[in-house]
């Protein structure tokens, strides 16, 4: 059986980020700032940049939630590529890539 992962241990930290020169405060749990900062270094952005494309394509979601949906996307990908094929399609748009 599959374990469940532990769930976080703290609160979500604040960060300030850039976005067309404007400076917002965003706040995300210490895994989902690793795991942004780690797909910001896959697709060779900067972190502002990548919250920038995810932020024009957020519509009325909150920033903080479209990161962790882009996270999340991005993690299924990545399973996917690997080869897992037992995983539903995804309903997630595609945040900051164009393919």
């Amino acid at each position: 059986m599959t374990q469940v992962p532990p769930v976080p241990a703290g609160r979500p930290v604040k960060h300030s980020l850039s976005l067309r020169g404007h400076r917002t405060s965003v706040s995300l749990e210490a895994e989902f700032w690793t795991a942004f900062r780690a797909l910001a270094a896959r697709r060779n952005l900067a972190l502002n940049a990548l919250a920038a494309q995810i932020d024009v394509r957020r519509g009325d979601v909150g920033l903080a939630s479209a990161i962790r949906v882009a996270v999340l996307a991005d993690l299924l990908d990545r399973v996917e590529d690997a080869g897992s094929s037992d995983r539903p399609p995804s309903p997630v748009e595609d945040f900051g890539t164009d393919r």
